[in-house]
């Protein structure tokens, strides 16, 4: 830290490309909702006493017509001397706190159980001109300002805010040309921003270490790999730059051991996918690191329009002495 106040770095946490089930194991899911236990540990080390610190968390799973939140516990040690919950402006649920004496740890637990049904399958003959979509997202909002349908007119309003540049996804002229490939003309929405994903998963390399937080679209396209979270901010440079909105989803995918391994605890990561904007549609969900649309396997944490607002852990210190250590681990453990 520069100086006696600092924020903690805004570490990546272990993004991880996950690869599709095995037959085998896709048969053996079955019908209906599926089941998880979910354990998310995020601990700091300091190299000195802090004194205070403030901490906002993104750790509590959506409620969503697919995604059942059964259970839910967030547990803080030190126990923190504040304490508060609310939703943040896309309507994740965050818990504000505080610690106002000295400490050298900081452990934050996240247990839940939730329950993951079928998303709705976008209806194929539904679909548009991915050129139709951008002028309901540019000239939709007059009308639907005209009209008595208030879920319409927010829903148009939360879509067309998600076709906006943002700090971590600027506008990319080099992320708008690669886009143009999948999105030409008169091409339907679906079958253009599908084959973006298609292409993005075949065009990088998955490469853990090969960038940071700080890394750029640019610097992405320029080497040609990443992680999760870059190839989410990759896909939503392409499609912004055309007009088209997405936004960046964060959380958990079910991970298989090998063949014969015991399942661990502590082993899975957190993950970073992409919902895209269709008015014939809504929201659909696309995983460029993995190509494949969001399943059941798909546990949503937050949305947001980049990874900045839906940091899982991020606050403010007092102290600390400039050093600190950082660890994460996360367990998602299916019940069948």
């Amino acid at each position: 830290m520069d100086g006696p106040i600092g924020e903690p770095p805004q570490q990546m946490l272990p993004w991880a490309p996950v690869p599709p089930l095995p037959v085998g194991l896709q048969a053996q899911m079955p019908p209906g909702p599926v089941r998880y236990i979910v354990e998310h540990e995020t601990r700091y080390d300091y190299t000195a006493p802090v004194s205070q610190s403030w901490q906002l968390a993104r750790l509590t799973p959506r409620q969503l017509p697919w995604q059942n939140v059964l259970s839910h516990a967030l547990h803080i040690h030190p126990a923190p001397d504040e304490r508060h919950g609310a939703r943040d402006s896309f309507g994740n649920c965050i818990t504000h706190f505080g610690l106002h004496a000295a400490h050298r740890l900081l452990r934050v637990d996240m247990q839940c159980v939730v329950e993951i049904g079928e998303r709705p399958a976008p209806d194929t003959a539904a679909d548009m001109p991915w050129e139709n979509v951008r002028e309901v997202i540019r000239f939709g909002l007059a009308d639907a300002a005209r009209s008595t349908d208030t879920t319409h007119t927010e829903e148009l309003l939360a879509a067309s805010s998600m076709a906006e540049p943002t700090p971590l996804v600027p506008l990319s002229e080099a992320a708008r040309l690669y886009a143009q490939a999948s999105l030409t003309p008169r091409r339907g929405w679906l079958a253009a921003v599908s084959d973006l994903m298609h292409r993005i998963h075949a065009d990088f390399e998955f490469k853990p270490g090969a960038t940071t937080v700080t890394t750029s679209v640019d610097e992405v396209l320029a080497q040609r790999s990443g992680v999760c979270q870059d190839f989410a901010h990759l896909m939503l440079a392409c499609l912004r730059g055309h007009g088209l909105p997405a936004r960046y989803v964060s959380g958990y995918l079910l991970t298989n051991p090998p063949p014969g391994t015991p399942r661990l605890m502590g082993v899975d990561a957190s993950h970073a996918w992409v919902a895209a904007y269709a008015p014939p549609f809504g929201w659909v969900e696309f995983d460029p690191t993995n190509d494949q649309r969001a399943d059941r396997r798909y546990i949503t944490l937050a949305w947001g329009p980049d990874f900045g607002d839906v940091v899982p852990l991020r606050g403010v210190i007092l102290g600390g002495g400039g050093g600190q250590g950082m660890d994460v681990a996360v367990s998602v453990v299916p019940q069948f």
